[in-house]
């Protein structure tokens, strides 16, 4: 019997154990929250006390397990969302309420700074009676405030299925620092926030990124696991890649060229063209303030070599013998540029360049 009896606790010892850990563990919340792009909305409930996970995904649509590409496709209903696991203990559904505001324009019934449609239009969404009561308060205050000049469309909804969103967008700002910035900055989503909330307020969760701050370049080891031994021969040691045998010489697709380091935009595929030297040739730059041009006396004759301006990276070089209407030719190195597509320009935060290529 002696036997038996510590057989038997030893074998519910540990399930005893469990239970116990379980029973001390914080008892998490869900919020759910659409406020446009889902990479500008995790940053600021990610530095809260109290806030345990923020997943975005997407929520609110009618097909089951949808992806990216089916979501900003506008006919799954779906939107992008965050949703937060949250410790009630420390952190109040008020206070998430309340960050939430201050990240969106609640006036905008058709999506959200640069990114347009219903995927990108701002929702709460309830799971409990008291979610909904509170967001209900909350929206009202705000509406009363006189804060805004429009009506608030932020609509109050139930919670329903939420899909988590591919791995590349789970905490896009921590993985992708360099392009998150350009892409907050340029979405306009600072600048209306700072407007309506004051500076301070706007900046609260330091998370805001100004245009300078957004032209990064990483130190020299980055840059030798980030880039290619050729990217980084050109960019860093003012090399030049063959003629003829590089990515981008023939490319006729319609977009723009950045810096392969920075991500500052240097040209346009609309001011490109066939040169016949072997380089992708331009007649212009699309920013001429990230362009510096420099004399260059190296193999024997006098150049003028052409960097960008934030990331100091060499590009190639500029020549006057190029088509009109500016006479020039900007030979560049391909593995000193990255291509961004023109229905790529808004997911990648360059949207401000779209309207170049509208018909």
């Amino acid at each position: 019997m002696l036997r038996k009896i510590l057989i038997d606790t030893l074998f519910l010892l540990p399930l005893m154990v469990a239970q116990a850990g379980a029973g001390s563990m914080p008892r998490l919340e869900k919020a759910t929250f659409a406020g446009g792009c889902f990479w500008c909305m995790t940053p600021p409930f990610e530095k809260l006390d109290g806030v345990k996970e923020v997943i975005s995904g997407y929520t609110g649509g009618h097909t089951v397990n949808p992806t990216y590409e089916d979501v900003t496709s506008e006919t799954t209903g779906h939107r992008e969302s965050v949703e937060i696991a949250y410790d009630p203990s420390k952190i109040t559904y008020e206070k998430l309420l309340d960050v939430f505001w201050k990240q969106i324009n609640p006036t905008d019934a058709g999506g959200q700074f640069v990114d347009r449609g219903p995927s990108y239009t701002s929702a709460i969404f309830y799971h409990s009676e008291e979610q909904k009561r509170l967001a209900d308060e909350s929206k009202k205050k705000l509406a009363e405030s006189g804060r805004f000049d429009k009506p608030i469309v932020t609509e109050i909804l139930p919670a329903g299925p939420f899909y988590r969103a591919e791995e590349y967008h789970q905490d896009y700002w921590k993985k992708n620092p360099i392009r998150y910035k350009f892409y907050r900055y340029n979405s306009g989503r600072d600048q209306y926030l700072a407007k309506v909330w004051g500076k301070d307020e706007a900046m609260n969760t330091k998370h805001t990124a100004m245009a300078e701050e957004a032209y990064v370049k990483p130190s020299r080891d980055e840059l030798k696991k980030r880039l290619t031994p050729m990217q980084f021969k050109v960019t860093q040691q003012e090399g030049t890649e063959p003629a003829f045998d590089n990515e981008y010489w023939d490319n006729h697709r319609t977009g723009i060229y950045v810096d392969i380091v920075s991500g500052e935009p240097l040209f346009s595929s609309l001011d490109k063209y066939e040169s016949g030297t072997g380089w992708p040739s331009f007649t212009k730059p699309l920013e001429p303030g990230n362009i510096v041009t420099k004399e260059d006396r190296s193999w024997f004759s006098v150049r003028t070599e052409v960097r960008s301006k934030h990331a100091d990276s060499h590009l190639g070089h500029v020549f006057d013998d190029g088509p009109k209407p500016t006479g020039l030719r900007y030979c560049m190195n391909s593995a000193a540029l990255r291509f961004i597509p023109r229905e790529d320009l808004v997911k990648d935060g360059y949207g401000k360049y779209a309207k170049l290529f509208e018909k």
